[in-house]
Formats: C-alpha cells, sequence, structure tokens
C-alpha cells in the first residue's frame, strides 16, 4: 500500500500545526476559497500518493528544468510526497530495458489510477521516425500509456499546441498531443516553459481532489490561464496614460514605460506570469526590461517578429491633449450622426418607394 501524503510528511517531522498551513497555502495558490482548506487535509490523510509518468516527445526539457525549480510548493515535496513519480527518463535512475520495464509495471498495477505528463509532442511524419523512444515512434508510445491514465496533462507549448517543432515548414509533421490522444480530456499548461509553480499547482489539484480542473474552452486551467498578462502588468498604467518605450534604451524604457510598441504580446497573451511571476516571486521578462513574446498562445512561432507591435490592438492615452480627444470623440460622433441620416434617408426612399406602387397599382384596378 503505497503511504498517504499526511503520512509521509509526519514521518518526515512535519507537525501537524505545519500540515494544516500548507493545506491553506495550497488552497489559495488554487485560486480556492478557505472553506476548501480542510478538504484538502481530508483528502491527503485518506488517498494514497498519486502515481505519475511523464514522458518525453520532441522537445528541449525545459519544462522539467521548470519543474524542479518550483518553490511553492518545491519540486522535492511534490515529486517525494504528493505524488509518486515512477517514470521521467530524464531525471530517473534507471534507464533502458529497466526503465521500459517499470513503465509497464505502474501501468498495469495502477490502471485507471495513474496521471500521464507529458513534455514534448510527436512527429508524424516518416512513420514517426524522427522520435523514437525505447526503440517505437514516440506516437505509439503516446497512445500505448494514455489509454488507461486517470488524466492527462500536456507541459509546456509542445505538447499543448506544437511550438517551434510545428512552426512553419514543420518539416517531421510535429503535432500537439490531443491530435494522437483523442478519446480524453487533455490538461494544456502551455508556456515555454510553464511557471513552475502553475505546474506543481496543476498537480497538487489532481493528487487531492482526484479530477482534473475547471478548463477554458481551449483545455486550460482557468485557475491560471483566464486572464491576459496585459490585464494585472504593473506597467499597464503607462500604457493607458499613452507612455510608451519607442525604442530600445530610450527615455521611456529608462523610465519604465509600457512595451507595447515595441512588440510586447501580453495584450494577447493568457497566463499568470505578471501575478505569479518567476524564481519564487522575483520577476517576469516584462519586469526584466523585455517584452512578453506570447510563448503561451497557439502558433506563437508563425505570428511574426517577437518586436512587431500589435496591429490590433487600439491604445488610448488619457495624458492626450484635451483638444485631440474632443476631436476624436467629435469625429466619432459625426460619423454616428452621418450613418444614422443614410440609414434614415434609405429607409425613406424605401417607404417612398413602396407608397409610390401601391398608388399605381390602386390606378390600374
Amino acid at each position: 500500500m503505497v503511504e498517504t501524503f499526511y503520512e509521509v510528511m509526519r514521518r518526515q517531522g512535519i507537525t501537524r500545526r505545519s500540515y494544516l498551513k500548507f493545506c491553506s497555502l495550497t488552497a489559495a495558490s488554487l485560486g480556492l476559497g478557505p472553506a476548501f482548506a480542510p478538504k484538502i487535509a481530508h483528502a491527503l490523510e485518506t488517498k494514497p500518493r498519486t502515481p505519475v509518468l511523464w514522458l518525453h516527445g520532441l522537445e528541449c526539457t525545459c519544462c522539467t528544468e521548470a519543474f524542479i525549480r518550483s518553490a511553492h510548493p518545491l519540486a522535492k515535496d511534490v515529486i517525494l510526497s504528493m505524488i509518486s513519480l515512477d517514470y521521467d527518463d530524464t531525471i530517473m535512475a534507471a534507464a533502458g530495458h529497466q526503465a521500459e520495464a517499470a513503465l509497464e509495471e505502474v501501468m498495469k498495477e495502477y490502471k485507471g489510477n495513474y496521471i500521464l505528463a507529458v513534455e514534448g509532442n510527436p512527429p508524424l511524419g516518416l512513420d514517426g521516425m524522427y522520435c523514437m523512444p525505447g526503440g517505437r515512434p514516440f506516437a505509439e508510445k503516446l497512445k500505448h500509456v494514455a489509454k488507461d491514465a486517470m488524466a492527462v496533462i500536456a507541459w509546456g507549448s509542445c505538447a499543448s499546441w506544437g511550438c517551434v517543432q510545428a512552426a512553419k515548414p514543420n518539416p517531421t509533421t510535429a503535432v500537439p498531443i490531443n491530435k494522437v490522444i483523442t478519446d480524453k480530456p487533455i490538461i494544456k499548461v502551455p508556456g515555454c516553459p510553464p511557471i513552475p509553480e502553475v505546474m506543481t499547482a496543476v498537480v497538487t489539484f489532481l493528487a487531492t481532489f482526484g479530477r482534473v480542473p475547471e478548463l477554458d474552452r481551449q483545455g486550460r486551467p482557468k485557475m491560471f490561464y483566464s486572464q491576459r498578462i496585459h490585464d494585472k502588468c504593473y506597467r499597464r498604467p503607462h500604457f493607458d496614460a499613452g507612455q510608451f518605450v519607442e525604442k530600445w534604451d530610450d527615455e521611456g524604457a529608462k523610465a519604465g514605460y509600457c512595451l507595447y510598441k515595441v512588440g510586447c504580446k501580453g495584450p494577447t497573451t493568457y497566463n499568470a506570469c505578471s501575478t505569479t511571476r518567476w524564481n519564487e516571486g522575483v520577476s517576469f521578462p516584462i519586469a526584466s526590461g523585455h517584452g512578453c513574446i506570447g510563448c503561451s498562445e497557439d502558433g506563437f512561432w508563425d505570428k511574426g517578429s517577437f518586436y512587431d507591435r500589435l496591429t490590433h490592438i487600439t491604445d488610448f492615452g488619457v495624458e492626450a491633449n484635451a483638444d485631440k480627444v474632443g476631436f476624436a470623440v467629435a469625429g466619432v460622433t459625426g460619423a454616428a450622426v452621418a450613418a444614422h441620416a443614410a440609414v434614415s434617408a434609405i429607409q425613406r426612399a424605401a417607404s417612398r418607394n413602396k407608397t409610390q406602387a401601391d398608388g399605381a397599382a390602386k390606378v390600374e384596378n
């Protein structure tokens, strides 16, 4: 019998008070109310640790590198306490036939009760010959492991959208994992890489509640992907005031103005970077002086240069000259009046023509 999370913590010398505090912090990090803390505590006291099988397709291992740097909770706590990471060919001690045997054993013993986490994507070109872990195409291995999984997680933009491997002209025919796994819901955690704390929080939710968190229409957890980076960015007031960096290292850049005009994709990118941040909440790209490149959005590699300004976002500076604002409003109002007058004229003409036609018909009768 696999130990429960609570049993492992107590064996490590964690007090009951500290354990309950952990449950409260976990509920907060997941965006749940305080009423969920007792539910989390009960679940972790009674449920055995959840087996996780972590597969690697075409990728650069940045998701694993991010995950092992999580601070809230620590990745070691997630791996050693909350889950049982039974297969991950990047960090596991076993290799070759021994590793593959461990994979098959977990699938058989915990059928329907393990989590499949996927980093990278399957290439379909040349019958999958571009990625051959364990001597067989990754797409084949992916289907095999997914068929009895309790839940499937797509780590990063590679597994979620295809990322750079699937960028034009996509010579390997790389596809996101939902093109191969079509009979199960997939939790997409995009980013290149995803935020470490987001990754551990998703695993925590699955291990605690045994169900998939609420997802948006694209399959992303709403708790982390329901708002744009632009919505909570600390430079947002400068955007609203019409204060922009016009070119790198100008006075606006030194003053911390908005990076929209030098290519920041924050207004169209959904992620928690501006709130959760990176490196234990220290910073994120925009705070470091570089605009968001939109790495958590589908097809971001094929959407032009990282420094091209978004053309469909209308900026409006509240500090603009009052006369300019007045003329703009007057122009909009004038256009509306003109449009209304045109529609009214058309309606009057149509009514007049109908009246004349009716009169002509009566004369003929």
